[in-house]
């Protein structure tokens, strides 16, 4: 049996991007955005009752007093040089002693629930007055130090994330769950809280928070950035109690990290030892994604709706000609999300997010991927994030679509503005498949366990296994048995299944660090680098056995 995804080609897909609470543009305005990005401006576009949209969602400004990039200028970078359609802002949830220019506050730093009201907001709300970035959405998130762990990203009230009612949520977590002085706060907030008890040191601490947005704010979420950075920061029985206590609220890792332009690849700067081995990035990807049968896919082996994402992390590419960092947002790393056409406000975003139709991808290896499962009742077809229905011994057939635009933004020598012009092409693609059990119980030997031994690759696809249709997609089917609950994933790469240094038998091997002496010599081999080990994944379809 045969199949083809539901895609049509138009000569131009034109639509707008609405955010009516916080949108860059008026609500209704048009973008002649590309909606899946293709790089050659000659490939039409996919026209259907929806669209891929891509984004960013951890950006950092000036107000990060770690980073070095203003706020226009990474407005100007993720919407008008590389075509995102929307992007979250995530300074630190710390105190922030800079506006949103770099320039430093005569008073002193303040909590970054203060920067938020006076500087990132109005410079938001302005840019809208003067009709930049049409048809662009922006919204506001803070980057959180989660007491004993390390840091995840927190929006709060996605329904209108720079509301009056939104900010002070902000300024009432950062009071509750850091350990500001309280004298930095407005005192009548102070007053309200003198009931709550700030949490701001343990584990404990951390799930009380989260149990605080799950209460308090459910149009919120919680993104697990780079979680292996550090060792023993989460274990997997602590992500499986994160999301037993608020399933809408964290359902999202940061699998595919920012900061890729570091020498650590991804900053994953611990010992280079074996010991060390899962904090370590693999194709640029954190272990609890990349590893086969690791931890991401035991909690996708219990069922679980946890998704990965790719994201820029961006402080700075280049600073002082010496260090370096990250790509700026859309530059390298992107998040594909589906929206519906009359579905574009943030509140919208977190749904879609939450559904789980969407990839990431580095380096542009695709700018579009259609993944769907159907069984023989030639019933609707199901997408990522979504569940077949399939009876015991059905076959199942899975489609799968992709696209490589005609370049990426590979420069040499970097920061030249010289495009190598090199198109990406993906070598081979491998469709992933895993048991899917009872979710494990608190307590037991299962909640401690990291590992699905069920996990396998499926099937592995190269060119000879494709056809490339008018339009430039490849094309894939392949049918499988139902032997029970499962769910099925994709990944796909650039690079060969046996490549020195990269590769075993598919597998991604550890990055390595890559340090010279010469400064711009150093860059041009970390991007390199980058470059020539390029991934991209799915995130899964489930199938359900029923009678």
């Amino acid at each position: 049996m045969h199949l083809r995804a539901d895609i049509s080609v138009s000569r131009r897909l034109r639509w707008s991007l609405l955010a009516c609470a916080v949108a860059l543009s008026a609500c209704g305005g048009d973008s002649d955005n590309d909606p899946v990005s293709g790089g050659d401006p000659q490939t039409p576009p996919v026209a259907r009752t929806g669209a891929w949209t891509l984004g960013d969602l951890h950006v950092h400004t000036y107000q990060s007093d770690d980073a070095q990039v203003s706020l226009e200028s990474v407005l100007d970078d993720g919407f008008e040089r590389y075509d995102l359609d929307w992007m979250a802002l995530s300074n630190h949830l710390r105190l922030s002693g800079r506006d949103h220019t770099g320039a430093s506050l005569q008073g002193g730093s303040i909590p970054f629930s203060q920067g938020l009201v006076d500087f990132e907001k109005p410079y938001v709300e302005q840019a809208r007055a003067d009709g930049r970035y049409a048809g662009k959405t922006v919204f506001s998130t803070v980057e959180w130090d989660m007491p004993s762990h390390d840091h995840v990203n927190i929006g709060i009230g996605m329904e209108d994330p720079y509301g009056d009612d939104s900010l002070r949520a902000v300024a009432e977590f950062e009071y509750l769950f850091t350990n500001r002085d309280p004298a930095l706060f407005d005192p009548a907030l102070v007053a309200s809280l003198e009931d709550e008890t700030r949490a701001y040191q343990t584990h404990e601490d951390s799930m009380k928070a989260l149990a605080w947005l799950r209460d308090n704010h459910p149009d919120s979420y919680m993104l697990l950035n780079h979680p292996n950075r550090y060792m023993n920061k989460y274990s997997t029985a602590q992500l499986r109690e994160m999301h037993d206590l608020a399933p809408e609220i964290f359902f999202t890792i940061e699998g595919m990290v920012g900061n890729q332009m570091e020498p650590d690849r991804g900053g994953y700067v611990e010992a280079y030892t074996d010991a060390n081995l899962t904090s370590r990035t693999y194709g640029g990807t954190d272990y609890i994604v990349s590893k086969l049968g690791g931890p991401w896919d035991a909690l996708l082996g219990e069922g679980r709706r946890i998704w990965n994402v790719a994201n820029s992390d961006y402080h700075f590419t280049t600073a002082q000609g010496r260090f370096s960092s990250g790509y700026a947002p859309g530059e390298y790393a992107k998040t594909y999300v589906w929206l519906e056409d009359d579905a574009r406000a943030p509140a919208d975003l977190l749904a879609a997010l939450r559904g789980g139709r969407l990839f990431g991808v580095f380096g542009d290896l695709i700018d579009a991927l259609e993944f769907k499962a159907q069984g023989q009742g030639q019933g609707e077809a199901v997408n990522m994030g979504g569940e077949l229905q399939a009876g015991q011994g059905e076959q199942v057939t899975v489609t799968i679509r992709f696209r490589s635009p005609e370049r990426n933004n590979y420069e040499y020598p970097l920061e030249s503005g010289h495009l190598v012009n090199a198109r990406p092409v993906v070598d081979h693609v491998d469709l992933i498949v895993g048991d899917v059990g009872e979710p494990a119980q608190p307590g037991s030997e299962q909640y401690q366990s990291s590992e699905n031994a069920t996990t396998r690759v499926l099937a592995r696809f190269n060119s000879n296994d494709w056809s490339v249709d008018d339009d430039g997609f490849a094309e894939i089917t392949h049918t499988l048995t139902v032997t029970g609950d499962q769910y099925l994933r994709l990944r796909g790469t650039n690079v060969s299944v046996e490549t020195a240094g990269e590769t075993v038998d598919g597998e991604p091997l550890p990055d390595q660090k890559v340090d010279f002496d010469n400064d711009a010599a150093r860059f041009d081999a970390i991007n390199a680098r980058n470059y020539n080990d390029l991934w991209f994944y799915s995130n899964p379809i489930f199938v359900s056995l029923v009678e």
